[in-house]
């Protein structure tokens, strides 16, 4: 690693830095509405976007700086086993095919921002509500953190903000720096800003690729090099070579089955899929997302050629903007670097207003102010949107960064304890509240203490996401441990309360309104920006 400032490269980094944040202030006059004073407006982008705008946005918000940084530094430390994330990006869109239209539909009916104001119309139960709004908060801080995390790891590469002898307050700058900037275009032009930024983010990642996955290895001397390379390197150290060992398949499969359960309860994908204009535009949105996946294998690929390329760093997470800084010229490292920096601001825009929403309508309005007028709720929302990067960021300045993947591994335990409630929620009724409640409870409990419970040669706590799964013996994701732990304990008292005729809450919801489009008869077709109601 260089010891010097990459002047040309960061350069052109702030360059693209300073870029999109001019467009991210702008954005607030972009579909501009008459009353923007509604969460519909601030924190769903007046529900208006079409295909195209849709997909940069569900696409900057799922692939991330996490898909940049952290998968191929999973890679280039582990070996094959990394490639979890590649099938579970395929598996999660047909799941999502079944449900996001359903939930489209019936929140556009009833003005639902939310999944908890789902839950809570769904099942009639306030209390439920509240577990699955403070879950989703507590699952988003640690996925911004990685965002947060990759800006820091290209300045680090870079030469800025980097060395052991550093005080805490300079080698933490890019991190406030970051901060300051996502928080400032976040609250003044909410949704928006990331679905306009997310356009430059996308076509800088597509263009990288490109470059990287032809460019590298022809450096390298083809691929045959790079993967006798990493062969070579996994053999040596006994890590299965190209493939993962036998006792690591289960972690391996139960790892993607989890997260591909767990992706779309995060707030942030539903805040993306709500913003849409129509039922229709979630359904093409899912068959042309997996392009994305492609994107995604190109990228892990980068761990193999960190390997071949003779990458030494002490932090995994450093390798890929080492690889970039010594592969490519100069100028084109900071375009690299800049893919890798404006695609952690896009993700972390959108989590942190879909944290604030949250919040503002199922605390506040639930609990501390239940007469709110649209105008306060923006406002909280906006205020809160700054508060969650703060919690970011304590998360990011408090744990290890070395292991950054596992910030998102401890989100994706606690966020898929919410899956019985709303995604069993828009196909049946049958399941009871507080069956639902407890079963969450269990789920978040058992899948805590087990993710403290695990060491790594960093971290006393936390230091992974795969233990014991009690009664098999073998290794296996957290998170899908707890979620079979939920799932048996909502049924078993789901049968229990039933039998007793517990009170089952009120459905606000009917059948119809699951498949509702925009149009139909009591739902509101959208407006041009310029008369966009605000009542939905």
């Amino acid at each position: 690693m260089n010891d010097g400032v990459n002047g040309v490269a960061l350069t052109v980094f702030i360059l693209f830095f300073l870029a999109v944040t001019v467009m991210g202030f702008l954005a607030a006059r972009w579909r501009k509405a008459e009353n923007e004073q509604s969460l519909d407006e601030w924190g769903l982008g007046g529900r208006s976007f079409g295909t195209w705008v849709t997909w940069f946005l569900l696409g900057g918000d799922l692939y991330t700086a996490y898909t940049f940084v952290a998968v191929p530094a999973a890679i280039y430390a582990a070996g094959a086993a990394g490639f979890f994330a590649v099938p579970y990006t395929i598996l999660v869109y047909p799941l999502i095919f079944t449900f996001l239209p359903r939930l489209w539909s019936v929140s556009h009916k009833h003005g639902y921002v939310t999944t908890s104001d789902f839950v809570r119309g769904r099942f009639g139960s306030k209390g439920l509500s509240l577990a699955v709004a403070v879950t989703g908060i507590l699952a988003t801080m640690p996925y911004i953190a990685l965002q947060l995390v990759g800006i820091q790891a290209v300045l680090d590469v870079m030469g800025v903000g980097g060395g052991e002898n550093t005080n805490w307050f300079v080698k933490d700058l890019p991190l406030l720096i970051a901060f300051g900037v996502l928080a400032a275009y976040t609250y003044s032009s909410g949704l928006r800003a990331p679905a306009l930024i997310a356009f430059v983010k996308d076509t800088l990642i597509y263009i990288v690729i490109a470059v990287a996955i032809i460019y590298i290895p022809i450096k390298l001397g083809g691929f045959d090099d790079v993967f006798g390379a990493a062969s070579e390197k996994y053999t040596a150290a006994k890590a299965g070579g190209l493939v993962p060992l036998e006792a690591g398949q289960w972690t391996y499969a139960t790892l993607a089955l989890g997260s591909a359960l767990a992706l779309f309860m995060y707030p942030h994908s539903i805040t993306a899929t709500l913003s849409s204009r129509s039922r229709e535009v979630i359904r093409r949105n899912t068959t042309i997302l997996p392009l994305y996946s492609l994107m995604l294998g190109l990228l892990a690929l980068l761990g193999f050629m960190a390997i071949a390329a003779g990458v030494k760093v002490t932090n995994p997470q450093l390798a890929i903007p080492q690889l970039f800084e010594d592969m490519f010229p100069d100028w084109f490292a900071g375009v690299a670097f800049a893919a890798i920096g404006i695609g952690a601001l896009v993700p972390a825009a959108i989590m942190s207003i879909a944290a604030a929403n949250l919040f503002t309508r199922n605390i506040y309005k639930d609990f501390i102010k239940p007469d709110a007028t649209p105008a306060q709720e923006t406002k909280v929302s906006k205020l809160v949107s700054l508060l969650v990067k703060v919690g970011a960021l304590v998360f990011v300045l408090t744990m290890d960064k070395t292991v950054a993947i596992n910030f998102q591994l401890l989100g994706g335990i606690w966020i898929l304890q919410t899956f019985p409630a709303l995604v069993g929620g828009l196909f049946t009724r049958w399941f009871h509240r507080w069956a639902l409640l407890a079963g969450w409870a269990v789920g978040m409990v058992y899948g805590t203490v087990a993710a403290y419970g695990v060491a790594s040669p960093t971290q006393k706590h936390f230091g992974g996401s795969a233990k014991e799964i009690p009664g098999i013996g073998e290794i296996g994701y957290i998170g899908l441990t707890a979620f079979v732990l939920n799932v048996v304990v909502t049924v078993v008292l789901t049968f229990v309360l039933k039998a007793l005729k517990a009170p089952d809450g009120v459905d606000e919801t009917s059948p119809e309104d699951y498949t509702a489009d925009a149009g139909d008869p009591g739902v509101e077709v959208e407006l041009p920006p310029a008369t966009a109601s605000t009542t939905h």
